[in-house]
């Protein structure tokens, strides 16, 4: 996929606008600071082998020694260039899909409805137990490539459909290949406790044991995941079940990520700042407790719009948390139940429509934010000297805001990754 030579220093030259330059960033930007967005006007940006190593406006340009005769320049006269999505919480490994469902809501069924039949995360589980490890990879490199081309340079992963010890090993093994295939930043979470499986139905309890004495164990051992995340909601995993199974991840140091107050206020930010988790994921439901613990906390609240526009359910107060202090991560929830699409670039749209934040705070959120809540804040997230250089180039467009006003067309003309020129 990539057709940069092994040493090969790339310069990009007469850039309109260089986007979220930081020259000492921050893990993360957080309230009022959203709205801080470096950029440089008429930009280069020198890249060798795979990282930044220079940047600056092009009247300063002749000041640098590229000292390298394997050079490649590129015109990117008009075009933005932006550090890539960083897409924190996706549960793309799958296996077939759920369309059925989504006419089924269009005639009236909720979320909630559709579990309680036998759809929705039970459903997937059934189809990725019919399916061998090796057509869910070939079901799950296209969904990768897609968001690569679209302007994603780094991706969190999670299992989930397996709920049994061998099927959700199965995710993870799929994962790692699509890590070790693919130029993308891929980090792997566990997350066994996504839903109750038909044979626990009665016995959750019994289940939590099986995550905690069968799957953890197994996961650590292979080294398959890095974080580990629990569905914590009314009707799934309690507050105490979460607690349990955090305490057995972090034993064997997987980090914690919660899925939190997506239906209600179901306890489970208050478990993820207990635990430090990495981050706090969907947040519809959000009282002054719950912002009030973040605040003194180092977990990035993490809001997947996309989820909220397919299920039609109300969208996460982003701009109370904002003017709260707090910072923000967008994620796009890549899954076949309720975000069929690991579009960020759409979600950067709806996030400036539906939650009222400007382009410049969509850039931190998906960036910078982003990064930090994968924990690759220190070598991605902006357009930083030593960082690996995961950049898109834009079409010809006049201005960040365009990108995210035309939200029906695909901007990202050029991608690289790790200092290379990928192919469409």
């Amino acid at each position: 996929m990539a057709c940069n030579q092994a040493n090969m220093k790339l310069l990009l030259e007469n850039i309109r606008e260089l986007v979220q330059t930081v020259e000492n960033p921050a893990p993360w930007v957080a309230g009022k600071k959203m709205t801080d967005l470096n950029t440089i006007r008429n930009a280069y940006l020198l890249i060798s082998n795979e990282t930044i190593e220079d940047f600056g406006p092009m009247e300063e340009m002749g000041k640098i020694e590229i000292g390298d005769n394997n050079l490649m320049e590129m015109d990117c006269s008009g075009r933005l260039v932006f550090p890539t999505w960083c897409d924190s919480h996706t549960h793309l490994v799958y296996a077939g899909s759920r369309e059925k469902e989504f006419t089924g809501r269009i005639r009236g069924l909720t979320y909630a409805e559709i579990a309680r039949a036998g759809g929705g995360i039970l459903h997937s589980a059934k189809l990725l137990h019919s399916t061998s490890e090796e057509e869910l990879y070939q079901q799950s490199l296209p969904r990768v490539l897609e968001v690569m081309r679209l302007g994603t340079g780094a991706l969190e992963v999670k299992s989930g459909y397996g709920l049994n010890p061998e099927d959700e090993l199965k995710m993870l093994r799929v994962i790692r290949r699509l890590r070790m295939s693919t130029p993308l930043c891929i980090r792997s979470t566990f997350l066994g406790a996504h839903a109750i499986p038909e044979k626990y139905k009665k016995n959750v309890a019994g289940y939590v044991e099986e995550i905690i004495n069968e799957m953890i164990p197994v996961v650590a051992s292979e080294e398959l995941a890095d974080f580990i995340d629990v569905f914590c909601e009314q009707g799934w995993f309690s507050p105490e079940d979460t607690d349990r199974i955090l305490m057995a991840g972090m034993k064997y140091g997987l980090r914690p990520k919660i899925h939190a107050n997506e239906m209600g206020f179901s306890g489970g930010v208050q478990a993820g700042v207990k635990y430090d988790a990495l981050s706090v994921d969907h947040l519809e439901f959000m009282g002054d407790e719950e912002i009030k613990l973040l605040l003194q906390s180092e977990t990035m609240p993490t809001l997947l719009p996309g989820a909220s526009f397919f299920l039609g359910m109300p969208y996460a107060p982003a701009r109370r948390l904002i003017d709260s202090g707090l910072p923000l991560a967008l994620a796009s929830d890549f899954n076949p139940g309720s975000s069929p699409s690991g579009n960020m670039c759409f979600v950067g749209s709806l996030a400036c429509l539906q939650l009222k934040m400007t382009p410049e705070e969509v850039v931190n959120a998906a960036t910078l934010n982003g990064a930090y809540a994968m924990g690759v804040n220190d070598c991605l997230g902006s357009i930083t000297r030593g960082k690996i250089a995961n950049l898109f180039i834009t079409q010809p467009i006049p201005n960040i805001d365009y990108f995210f006003y035309a939200y029906g067309s695909n901007l990202v003309e050029t991608v690289i990754l790790n200092g290379e020129i990928q192919q469409s």
